[in-house]
């Protein structure tokens, strides 16, 4: 089924004609999108080309930024076209497909994260082992996992939802994510209990995981000495804000197609606004800024542009 369906924006002023303002909101985006691409390949290549920087912890940032690189390609080019459009519509097979990358990547972010507290616990509560369990093979591993498996799984609902009947054909969005649930006509039970399970494995399972070790982390820090806690909370800070900032991006997702009528339009707003703007730019700033040696060669760069 090819069917296209008209696409409401969300606004500053709630849900509105993109008419009027389209060259303007065109721009906006546009610089967003550029800014989203620099930033987070700024970082990514000062990783690559830094031997210092070659290291577990490093290279799982690196797959971080390059996940909001993705997930920002998956939105904002549409986007960008729909607002130079008369009429902003698109094939229902095109948005399974931004249905299926977008959630692919939310669930690689979170093992990702996952990866990254478990480099953290290993670094800080097993120093001597760190070499011999943080191997360049258990790296590899780690990211294929956090790529293959959410893709492999969010393809089912993807696939199932493609032969569904559709009773609308209007998605209050600016992009697709779970509300394309309520172009169906109905959900079938077995499709809630699959969403449910990859909810679990790609979202609460790696959460708990991460709030384990880093409390493991917390405590064994606490019983060392000065040191040490200076170590953990220069390179585990930003992994948990980053974290707790991604964790509520989730949980308004997950519970907007249910309270949908409900949910009050700026608190919408400003959340799918932290979805597709605010969250891909805050992941570099933080791990610019924050993570020591990213920070050092960061600002060698910007005196060697200065000079040059």
């Amino acid at each position: 089924m090819d069917d296209e369906f008209n696409v409401t924006y969300v606004t500053l002023g709630g849900y509105v004609e993109v008419e009027k303002y389209r060259y303007l909101y065109f721009i906006c985006i546009f610089i967003v999108y550029i800014l989203i691409i620099c930033t987070n390949s700024t970082i990514v290549y000062l990783i690559w080309i830094h031997r210092n920087l070659h290291e577990p912890m490093y290279i799982f940032i690196a797959a971080l930024l390059i996940n909001s690189v993705l997930l920002s390609s998956v939105i904002y080019p549409k986007l960008l076209v729909d607002f130079l459009s008369e009429k902003q519509v698109i094939s229902y097979s095109a948005c399974l497909l931004q249905f299926h990358v977008f959630y692919s990547l939310g669930g690689s972010e979170f093992l990702l994260l996952s990866a990254m507290a478990y480099d953290r616990y290993v670094s800080i509560c097993k120093p001597l082992q760190y070499p011999t369990i943080m191997r360049k093979t258990t790296v590899i591993v780690f990211l294929m996992v956090a790529w293959l498996l959410p893709a492999s799984q969010v393809a089912v609902p993807a696939g199932l939802s493609a032969d569904k009947k559709l009773c609308s054909f209007t998605l209050k969005g600016i992009f697709c994510n779970n509300t394309v649930y309520k172009l169906q006509c109905g959900i079938s039970r077995a499709q809630i209990i699959h969403d449910m399970v990859i909810l679990l494995n790609v979202a609460l399972l790696p959460l708990l995981f991460i709030l384990f070790t880093y409390s493991r982390i917390l405590l064994i820090s606490y019983r060392s000495s000065r040191d040490v806690r200076k170590k953990a909370a220069q390179t585990c800070f930003p992994h948990l804000i980053v974290l707790i900032n991604f964790s509520c991006l989730c949980a308004f997702d997950v519970i907007t197609v249910q309270l949908e009528s409900d949910f009050p339009k700026t608190v919408r707003l400003i959340m799918t606004l932290q979805i597709v703007m605010y969250h891909p730019l805050f992941n570099p700033i933080m791990y610019g800024l924050k993570m020591k040696e990213i920070s050092k060669h960061l600002k060698k760069l910007f005196l060697q542009a200065e000079i040059n």
